[in-house]
């Protein structure tokens, strides 16, 4: 999996809060195994936050796809289970889509439903860092959802604050 090298940029030189405020970039690659796979990104997030120096901020995470997306979840397996059942049902794969009919799209992935279901999920979002870590409550993690796989799949992940 590769990665891009943490990048800090600094803002305007001449500002006093310039020295302590940072902003941090990084793209990270998840290659999923399956179709529609949901997979754990609480900790890489977290090694990125802990790297960039920031303590107090946010940082914005961002799918780079249009059939995945990124959410905040309890993981646990069950419920993870019960949440591809819901988007799956919610959302056929079967059912009649223009992207997927030559008459309307020229798309040969017929996958109108990855790409509904990653606007259900949404494919971005941000969140607090406090303490050098995300802020998240006791059973939340962030979670990068595949819905077109398997295939690899990068995340933005930026951050700024103090």
């Amino acid at each position: 999996m590769a990665t891009q090298i943490l990048q800090i940029v600094p803002i305007h030189p001449q500002t006093a809060l310039s020295r302590e405020t940072r902003i941090a970039q990084k793209v990270i690659d998840l290659a999923t195994r399956e179709r529609s796979e949901f997979v754990n990104i609480t900790d890489r997030v977290n090694e990125v936050v802990r790297h960039s120096g920031v303590s107090t901020g946010l940082v914005h995470v961002q799918s780079l796809h249009t059939t995945a997306g990124v959410f905040v979840c309890e993981w646990q397996d069950a419920l993870i289970k019960d949440a591809k059942a819901f988007l799956s049902q919610l959302v056929s794969r079967d059912g009649y889509w223009r992207h997927n009919d030559p008459q309307y799209s020229d798309c040969e992935r017929k996958n109108a439903d990855s790409h509904i279901r990653s606007l259900l999920t949404g494919q971005s979002l941000s969140l607090q860092i406090r303490d050098s870590r995300v802020l998240l409550g006791t059973w939340q993690n962030i979670v990068a959802a595949e819905f077109d796989g398997p295939r690899t799949r990068s995340f933005s992940i930026q951050i700024f604050g103090i």
